[in-house]
């Protein structure tokens, strides 16, 4: 079954969605005045420049300040910068699932599950903030999990609610994770999209190609921009992201699919778990995956986030009568 997205226009991002009007510069320079060095004027509008790394970190900074109540975040050199509406979107989405589920969807009993949090832990800190969500955050990084952890306890009201855990097995996504008799509601995940280093840096190519074309003849599309904010690590590999964050053998798919195949070992414990998925190519593997491991629910969700159209899987090892009981029988 495939939702469409509820917005008006599927332009849009999310109803809920902070963000669906633009940036009001302004208002951002107010909550973090370092934003104002990177301002530009194009076409007669306030901007930044999106290809330049520091200011997409200080557009991230000034909004999660200004929206989310974050004082302190900051990531290291090469890790991915993540364009904080996009990330919005999904999780507002995952609310509407829940939301659509129980009569009375509680947002502050939620367990969340957050599998490759990366160094911003930014999924965990926007449903914490938005729904008071609790949250395991894993990463196969230690580094990761070190900047994560620091940005959690630097935040107030994130340390109580934001666990981050070190997955020791870099083969897994629950094990070790989920313990015993433990219930989770909800898992997410943003898988590496490429299966190879030579898939990323090409695919890195046609975005500064496809960037520098908007750059000539641009209408204003900044809320739909995924560039990485991160230096260049050298003069063929101009994006942010470590070998996890980016790609993985067997590439989004086969990610994907090991996940699914594990969560059968999980079916008692989580509710639901979702992955976004980037190529709509890969549902119709991933949909057979989900039927042979014997889930009851499978359910895509399309997401618009202006000219592009995002998704996620999301499946359930519960029938209706089950889930819609879930959270009074924890």
């Amino acid at each position: 079954m495939t939702r469409q997205a509820t917005s008006a226009s599927k332009k849009n991002l999310h109803p809920r969605n902070l963000h669906n009007n633009g940036y009001d510069f302004p208002k951002l320079c107010e909550a973090s005045p370092a934003l104002q060095d990177y301002l530009i004027d194009s076409h007669q509008r306030l901007s930044i420049n999106f290809s330049d790394p520091a200011a997409v970190m200080a557009l991230n900074s000034a909004l999660l300040k200004a929206h989310y109540r974050i004082d302190f975040w900051q990531i290291p050199t090469g890790y991915l910068c993540p364009p904080i509406p996009g990330r919005a979107d999904y999780i507002h989405y995952l609310a509407e699932l829940l939301e659509d589920t129980f009569d009375k969807c509680d947002h502050r009993k939620i367990t969340a599950l957050d599998i490759g949090t990366g160094a911003s832990c930014i999924y965990p800190i926007l449903g914490q903030r938005s729904y008071q969500w609790r949250f395991i955050a894993t990463d196969i990084d230690p580094l990761s999990v070190q900047c994560s952890t620091e940005i959690t306890k630097l935040n107030k009201g994130l340390n109580k609610s934001i666990k981050v855990t070190l997955q020791k097995n870099k083969q897994h996504f629950f094990e070790s994770i989920i313990k015993p008799a433990q219930k989770i509601d909800i898992t997410l995940c943003n898988p590496p999209f490429h299966s190879s280093l030579a898939e990323a840096l090409a695919g890195n190519k046609r975005k500064n190609q496809n960037l520098n074309k908007s750059r000539i003849n641009r209408k204003d599309k900044h809320i739909n921009s995924q560039l990485q904010c991160a230096p260049q690590h050298t003069s063929s590999l101009n994006f942010g992201g470590q070998k996890a964050e980016l790609f993985c053998d067997g590439g989004e798919l086969s990610f994907i699919q090991n996940m699914i195949k594990e969560s059968k070992n999980y079916q008692q414990q989580v509710l639901y778990f979702t992955c976004l998925v980037s190529k709509s190519a890969h549902l119709p593997m991933l949909k057979k995956a989900v039927r042979d491991v014997g889930a009851y629910h499978l359910q895509i969700v399309e997401m618009s986030q202006g000219q592009k159209i995002s998704r996620f899987i999301a499946w359930s090892f519960h029938d209706k009568t089950d889930r819609q009981a879930w959270l009074s029988n924890r």
